[in-house]
């Protein structure tokens, strides 16, 4: 009995740990993967590397971004998105 209480604090750090850690990032998880599955025609997304455009074609893992002002066009993975740009942000930055 005494090496069960003994235990109790390493089993409850353990459990607060997981708490803590893992379920807000399988909560980011599912969100991100949602994100992904809801992107649309001329959505205005930011890349992991920076990059902003739009999206101009959806294939299955791939995605084709339109950006600059040549309008150049990018095929990239849909894992490479960071996440959808607000208009908010989209008229902040065409202003600059």
């Amino acid at each position: 009995m005494q090496q069960l209480i003994g235990l109790l604090p390493i089993v409850l750090m353990l459990g607060l740990f997981y708490i803590m850690v893992f379920m807000p990032e399988k909560k980011r998880r599912k969100k991100y993967e949602e994100m992904l599955t809801t992107l649309k025609m001329n959505d205005e997304i930011m890349t992991k590397g920076g990059i902003m455009g739009k999206i101009v074609n959806i294939q299955d893992d791939y995605i084709i971004l339109e950006s600059g002002p040549d309008r150049a066009r990018i095929k990239m993975a849909k894992q490479g998105i960071s996440h959808v740009v607000k208009a908010s942000e989209v008229a902040l930055t065409k202003e600059d």
